[in-house]
């Protein structure tokens, strides 16, 4: 079942969220004071309104209980950052899973005060990505989950080239998770996670892998990528 996510604050990194949301098949509201911005993604997104995120009769009006999490990706203004946080934490009575936008991390601090379970700093995560793309071509990307995990977007190694996951076994034998295959069709990339024991992996492919950072790098041999993102 598709995740349904409240996605609040359409600039740059606001839309560049909705776009992934979209390969990752989740069905999204997006919310922008600005029509220019809110109408950008109508074509990444199953609903969009133009409001203002800071107002409480507005926000009751999306139902916020209803969502499965809430991305706040506001940056120019922290203010209403803040507002906007403190009103959606209010409104799920604070059992939704916010995910805030911080520029400092002062900012990281206040909103995490405010009902944020978690603060992503796009800035820090850009630098930390650029670093380990430029020296890694193998590692197409990744998401850091906290300082010892990370989930990595790699191409499916030699050795597990016609393997089903059953024989890769490769939380037994490796302690990682295959998380799903990123396909390619019409254009679009998706990724498939309806994957099982019976699915078959091929040489090249593009698969996502959760794991701790030291069983990634005996896996994918990125032990100087790893090095780059603990230290950045």
């Amino acid at each position: 079942m598709a995740k349904s996510i409240l996605l609040i604050g359409l600039g740059e990194f606001g839309q560049n969220v909705a776009k992934k949301l979209y390969d990752m098949n989740a069905d999204v509201m997006a919310i922008d004071h600005n029509e220019e911005k809110v109408n950008a993604v109508l074509p990444y997104v199953t609903d969009a309104r133009i409001g203002d995120s800071t107002s409480r009769d507005f926000l009751v009006t999306l139902g916020i209980k209803n969502y499965d999490a809430c991305i706040i990706a506001i940056g120019a203004n922290f203010q209403n950052s803040l507002e906007t946080c403190d009103l959606v934490n209010e409104l799920s009575d604070g059992k939704l899973t916010i995910i805030a936008r911080a520029n400092t991390d002062i900012h990281a601090k206040f909103l995490g005060k405010h009902g944020a379970t978690h603060v992503v700093h796009p800035e820090e995560q850009m630098a930390k990505w650029t670093a380990i793309r430029s020296t890694h071509d193998h590692v197409l990307d990744y998401i850091g989950i906290d300082e010892k995990h990370l989930i990595i977007e790699v191409e499916v190694p030699a050795k597990w080239d016609n393997k089903t996951l059953t024989e890769i076994d490769a939380r037994n034998k490796y302690g990682v998770n295959i998380l799903g295959i990123k396909e390619k069709a019409d254009g679009k990339e998706s990724l498939n996670t309806d994957i099982g024991s019976n699915t078959v992996l091929k040489e090249k492919q593009v698969i996502l892998v959760l794991g701790h950072i030291k069983s990634l790098d005996k896996l994918f041999k990125v032990k100087d990528a790893v090095e780059d993102y603990k230290k950045l």
